[in-house]
């Protein structure tokens, strides 16, 4: 399943390009316009991440922060256009985990939401945007689809999953997969194409000429 994370931030302009950002890395988005509605959202249901504006109408983002910490280790993020020492103290002290200053680049930001998801999974889950793969169970889903893959397959979804965005070269993957022993010489190639099929699209295993394949957006 997608990864849920929700956006606390009363500017609309930001709240909806925030929403936009981090959809299209196939996470599933909800927003809320002041500290109260985050609280009431955060009771309603589950999420695996918060980024939290600080300067929020009513009920302030530090407030905010406190009271979502009281209930559990949810992961949260705060965003502020105060970037001095005393703030980003206060900040964390409040029991946020990562702190980013406005203006900020989106790919810092999707940075910061993958470091923090990747420490808060648990350690023997294994995601890459809607992927998930729990090898404990030998399962593996994309979005909310199970996705129905041999041993073969999964170990290399497993490869891929654990090497996310570097190409991997056909050797790499023979070593890793196959012990580097294979029946034919394009079995790599084979392999690739039957999870390429089961992921579905939009496609995230992609071939780098000449140099191996590569998992990401």
């Amino acid at each position: 399943m997608a990864s849920r994370i929700l956006v606390v931030e009363d500017d609309p302009r930001l709240a909806a390009t925030l929403d936009r950002v981090l959809a299209a890395e196939a996470y599933d988005v909800e927003v809320a316009g002041d500290g109260n509605e985050a609280l009431r959202r955060a009771r309603e249901r589950p999420f695996d991440l918060v980024v939290l504006d600080i300067m929020l109408p009513g009920l302030d983002g530090i407030a905010v922060c406190k009271r979502l910490r009281a209930t559990g280790p949810l992961p949260i993020l705060l965003l502020t256009a105060l970037g001095g020492t005393e703030e980003r103290v206060r900040g964390l002290d409040s029991g946020a985990d990562d702190y980013l200053v406005k203006p900020f680049a989106y790919e810092e930001l999707l940075a910061r939401v993958r470091a923090l998801l990747r420490r808060a999974a648990p350690p023997d889950h294994l995601r890459f945007g809607d992927v998930r793969l729990e090898p404990a169970s030998r399962a593996a889903w994309r979005a909310d689809r199970t996705l129905d893959l041999t041993a073969t397959e999964f170990e290399l979804l497993r490869h891929f999953l654990r090497h996310p965005r570097q190409v991997l070269s056909r050797e790499q993957l023979l070593d890793a997969v196959w012990d580097g022993e294979a029946d034919s010489d394009n079995v790599v190639a084979v392999y690739v194409g039957y999870l390429r099929q089961k992921l579905g699209e939009p496609r995230l295993l992609h071939t780098v000429r000449g140099a191996g394949y590569s998992l990401h957006e």
